[in-house]
């Protein structure tokens, strides 16, 4: 089995890289390899798409690498597992709200906005460790309990249109999205790869996922 983690210049993936390697040779499940290739997503058992930065930002890098957008779609129409972090998670929606208004891939409906604590002292980006709230369940949350402690680095959050793809939120000044899903796939705005033992669980999870 062999699971891709997308390069596409928008962020450090070493950690990523790491946690992922940690978890695939635990199971024995194969390789994980880093790649802007499209032939690499498309040949792909599981793709991991991450993202730091902007929302525009980041779905420019991916579309300047001809062919890659088309090879994940064609990875997803396939059915298997699909993962996206943080802003990778964010492109899914509908759109995004960062500096204007920006197309996403509509893979699950929704909008992404900026985040307005109701509490006027909590400090945007919203940075460091939240307790989930699990809304609904799901095969990558297995063995993830409520007020498990994951790590945030983001401005902005998914506000999804249907409540069922919904999977997880956090409280900071009022609900913030953390993991959504839709049929086989799977986004957290949380970085697995930094949330320690609760990350590692989510990514050995997915590992083992047949949606």
């Amino acid at each position: 089995m062999t699971t891709v983690i997308i390069d596409y210049n928008s962020g450090n993936l070493r950690s990523a890289e790491k946690s992922f390697q940690l978890m695939s040779e635990e199971l024995k499940l194969g390789q994980v390899k880093v790649s802007n290739k499209p032939e690499d997503v498309v040949n792909a058992d599981r793709v991991v798409l991450p993202g730091v930065g902007a929302f525009a930002d980041c779905k420019h890098e991916l579309n300047s690498i001809m062919g890659l957008y088309e090879a994940i779609e064609a990875h997803i129409k396939t059915g298997k597992p699909f993962m996206g972090i943080c802003v990778g998670m964010q492109m899914m929606a509908t759109c995004g709200h960062e500096h204007g208004y920006h197309e996403g891939f509509n893979w699950i409906q929704g909008d992404v906005k900026i985040m307005e604590p109701n509490d006027k002292n909590l400090k945007i980006p919203h940075m460091g460790w939240n307790n989930l709230n699990i809304i609904n369940s799901h095969p990558v949350f297995d063995n993830i309990n409520e007020n498990d402690h994951v790590y945030f680095v983001h401005s902005y959050h998914f506000e999804v249109e249907n409540n069922n793809n919904l999977l997880a939120s956090v409280d900071y000044g009022g609900k913030i999205t953390a993991a959504i899903a839709h049929e086989n796939i799977i986004g957290t705005q949380f970085h697995p790869e930094k949330s320690q033992s609760v990350g590692l669980q989510v990514i050995k999870n997915f590992l083992q996922w047949n949606p």
